[in-house]
């Protein structure tokens, strides 16, 4: 299944995608799409009913396919030659970072350059979605746990994580970044995690092009190694790293989001996004 929430913010409506490509509205069987409908009881319960009973809707606006996301946890340096770009070691054991939930925006939602920005940059990354409670738990049963899969922009501010000190949650989480979306992908509709491709283009020209089989630690392995940190919780998002081609990897000069670019990126089987890029503007962010 394909689910998903669109229209105006504060006024969103559960829905999911039928095979022909029609949003069917969901509202006459739940209020939203919450953690709660992530669990397999609550999965098994929307697979068992008829589309054609539910009505077609245009396609509106589209949020976060899901409320209550507790966590937006994130892998840092995850595929091999994005580190090497970075120059930066490959990691030993997964490098584990938060952005603060109040990145989450919908898959078309404008993304806004912080007051004084000249670094941020892209990323297109894998987003696993977590459906039932999991604490130190197996590689074995990892994606046991895992209710599906989103395409996600790990949009970063270069100068503010890498120049400012501290750690890197000053440039990965300012608001707006962190589209999510069209979907939420179940994974049965997915398979293999570890077998998707997927590229990111800003303004027509493709700077990435990878696949999720070139990640140094796979999905069951980071939802194993998480869950030893702490208890992931149905709702919470992993978004899983990101293959070379960021802008501050090309050669012999960076290239960085200013106002007016297009970003447009997948992943297989997960949808598309695309993003414009404003300047700072609080109205295209509350609003």
């Amino acid at each position: 299944m394909k689910l998903l929430r669109h229209g105006p913010k504060g006024q969103e409506k559960p829905g999911l995608l039928d095979a022909d490509g029609n949003v069917r509205d969901l509202s006459g069987v739940l209020t939203d799409i919450t953690a709660a409908t992530l669990s397999q009881a609550g999965l098994a319960k929307l697979r068992a009913l008829n589309l054609a009973d539910l009505p077609v809707v245009p396609q509106d606006t589209l949020a976060v396919p899901w409320t209550g996301m507790g966590k937006f946890l994130c892998i840092g340096l995850n595929y091999a030659d994005h580190a090497a770009e970075s120059n930066l070691p490959i990691p030993k054991e997964p490098i584990v970072f938060m952005k603060p939930t109040s990145v989450a925006v919908g898959c078309n939602h404008a993304v806004v350059l912080p007051q004084g920005s000249v670094k941020s940059d892209w990323e297109v990354e894998l987003g696993v979605v977590i459906g039932t409670q999991a604490r130190y738990v197996s590689e074995a049963d990892a994606l046991a746990h895992v209710a599906g899969y989103c395409v996600v922009n790990d949009v970063s501010e270069r100068e503010y994580q890498i120049e400012r000190g501290g750690t890197w949650d000053k440039g990965k989480g300012c608001d707006t970044f962190g589209p999510v979306g069209p979907w939420l992908v179940t994974a049965d509709e997915v398979g293999d995690p570890q077998n998707l491709s997927m590229w990111l283009e800003v303004n027509g020209h493709r700077y990435q092009n990878g696949s999720t089989k070139t990640m140094i630690f796979g999905v069951a392995q980071l939802v194993s190694y998480v869950s030893r940190f702490m208890t992931l919780h149905p709702g919470d998002l992993i978004t899983t790293g990101t293959p070379p081609g960021v802008g501050m990897g090309v050669k012999p000069n960076p290239v960085y989001l200013k106002s007016g670019d297009v970003m447009k990126l997948s992943i297989e089987k997960l949808g598309v996004q695309q993003q414009s890029v404003h300047a700072w503007n609080p109205e295209l962010i509350d609003g």
